[in-house]
């Protein structure tokens, strides 16, 4: 037997189950649709390649109740379950049901949890339940693969970097995993869905993809940019091959890129865009950048909408400099408003962002952020709660502030969670909700939603209003629900279980090799200069927390 197994030698190949859980936040439940769980997608191409007998379960479909889940597993008799979320802090709690259940039903199974939470709070998971046996922490396509190959072949599992297990009772981090450089060398185990199940953009068969991963920006509240711990990029036509390869062999309509910054590299970005129009497949693409980034490519977004881009989410976030400035954002808000303009300009949606609680703020900045976002005049917009986690430096500037939502699954962005000292919860929350309905119901935006010629831009400004109106209710009655138990108690520090912030970069870096690069960093080139050549070193092709 392995150590920090808790089984006997498994036969080869394994049988595995990805089993994605649950969700109970609004995105999951309210738009009566679902995206596949690329994280779980990811590990299944390289499983499936090393020659196991993979199958996903996606339990967040539906939902299915916990005795349909078990039920499920049982009936396929997994030697180990892998699980993982997207939005892994919101969904620890029901993980941690999950795998009691699971337990309960198949002792001999060996769980194995990965995804954003897991890889910092590690410590903590294998203290406090017992019944999850191993956490993959970082990206997990190598280190998955390695990990069944130690099991299997009964070797130490210490000797694989990049997990956290029990080592005689005591939870031990074998070390970081190194970076994927060359994220083309495992493929997305697509085979693993029945495409007819995942739709997004009002019916519209849909996939979620990564061009890239990681940010360069160093965004304080961000909790993502650390996972992946440096900005890289897929091949620029292989990418586009495989998106139009789903849509001519599955029917794929929408390509949702779960990507923090896809357009990181103009060079790679136009290089995309460009083999994307030269495969003439149909497809939207709709994903999140920065106004920066839209600026920069004030010259070729014709090929951004002739490629399918249909809408970029910006992330705006506050309308204080000071504010930005102290969050580490790095935009300007002349920028951000002209990022919308150009965006306009060529057919393409803008949604904006803007999170509320990052200062203890007063009523009068509820108004001006309102004023703010009318002369930004957006497509769409999405208020969100700003939601600190322990492994980003942002946790350092809110450690004593008090949380009012001690329920772990609304850490989602969508919920209240910390104190404002001068503005109780619903007041808070009036002013969140009367922001939405202003910028939703005014002249410009109803025009936009029942008299926008473009059939692409109606369908997709229509839509998100009908979404928008199933939500409403819910979430209101949701804060009625709560607002009793909404009571300051203890602090952020406290909630996650320390003081310190803990180590955000979640993969150890390769040697990095910079390219001499030429005096132009007054016009903000040199960031791109050197960008590119850090991914162009040999062996290279070229979702938690960050709205």
């Amino acid at each position: 037997m392995p150590i920090g197994s808790t089984m006997h030698t498994p036969p080869f190949p394994l049988r595995i189950l990805l089993l994605n859980p649950p969700h109970t936040a609004i995105g999951s439940r309210i738009p009566r649709e679902h995206l596949p769980p690329l994280g779980l997608l990811s590990i299944g191409g390289p499983l499936l390649d090393a020659g196991h007998d993979v199958q996903l379960l996606d339990a967040d479909i539906g939902p299915l109740p916990m005795h349909r889940i078990i039920e499920a597993v049982a009936r396929f008799a997994p030697d180990v379950v892998m699980m993982g979320h997207s939005g892994s802090s919101s969904a620890h709690p029901t993980v941690v049901r999950i795998a009691g259940a699971l337990k309960q039903c198949l002792p001999s199974v060996w769980i194995v949890y990965g995804g954003v939470f897991p890889t910092y709070h590690w410590q903590d998971v294998l203290r406090d339940v017992p019944t999850i046996d191993c956490i993959v922490r970082g990206e997990g396509e190598h280190t998955t693969r390695q990990l069944m190959q130690a099991y299997t072949a009964d070797h130490d599992l210490r000797t694989v970097a990049g997990i956290a297990l029990r080592i005689d009772g005591v939870p031990t981090s074998t070390g970081d995993a190194q970076m994927i450089v060359d994220l083309d060398a495992y493929r997305i185990g697509w085979e693993l869905i029945d495409h007819d199940r995942y739709s997004y953009w009002g019916g519209r068969k849909a996939v979620v993809v990564q061009f890239s991963r990681g940010c360069p920006y160093l965004c304080s509240y961000c909790g993502q940019r650390g996972f992946w711990t440096r900005w890289r990029h897929r091949d620029p036509v292989l990418f586009a091959k495989e998106l139009a390869r789903l849509h001519r062999e599955h029917g794929v309509q929408l390509i949702n890129f779960a990507d923090e910054l896809p357009t990181g590299s103009r060079k790679a970005w136009k290089a995309f865009l460009e083999a994307l129009i030269a495969e003439d497949v149909p497809l939207s693409l709709v994903g999140s950048t920065r106004a920066g980034d839209i600026v920069r490519d004030a010259d070729i977004l014709h090929l951004y909408r002739q490629a399918g881009v249909i809408r970029f989410l910006l992330g705006i976030e506050s309308y204080e400099a000071a504010t930005l400035a102290k969050i580490r954002k790095g935009a300007d808000t002349t920028e951000d408003r002209h990022a919308i303009q150009l965006l306009r300009q060529h057919g393409i949606l803008s949604m904006a962002t803007y999170v509320v609680g990052f200062e203890e703020e007063t009523d009068r900045d509820y108004w001006n952020s309102l004023r703010h976002l009318l002369r930004y005049d957006p497509d769409q917009i999405q208020l969100l709660y700003v939601t600190p986690h322990r492994w980003t430096p942002y946790f350092n500037d809110v450690a004593n502030r008090r949380v009012i939502e001690r329920d772990q699954r609304n850490w989602d962005y969508k919920h209240q969670v910390l104190e404002t000292k001068g503005v109780p919860p619903w007041r808070v929350f009036l002013w969140f909700k009367f922001i939405e309905a202003v910028m939703q119901l005014r002249p410009k935006a109803l025009c936009r939603v029942l008299l926008q010629p473009d059939p692409e831009l109606r369908h997709g400004m229509r839509w998100y209003t009908r979404m928008g109106r199933r939500v409403w209710p819910h979430e209101v009655l949701g804060f009625l629900r709560n607002m009793l138990r909404m009571r300051p108690s203890i602090t952020v520090a406290n909630f996650w279980g320390g003081s310190d912030q803990l180590p955000e970069d979640a993969l150890a870096k390769p040697q990095r090799r910079r390219a001499p690069i030429a005096l132009q960093v007054i016009t903000g080139s040199a960031v791109y200069a050197t960008r590119d050549a850090a991914v162009s070193m040999p062996g290279s092709s070229g979702s938690e927390g960050h709205p």
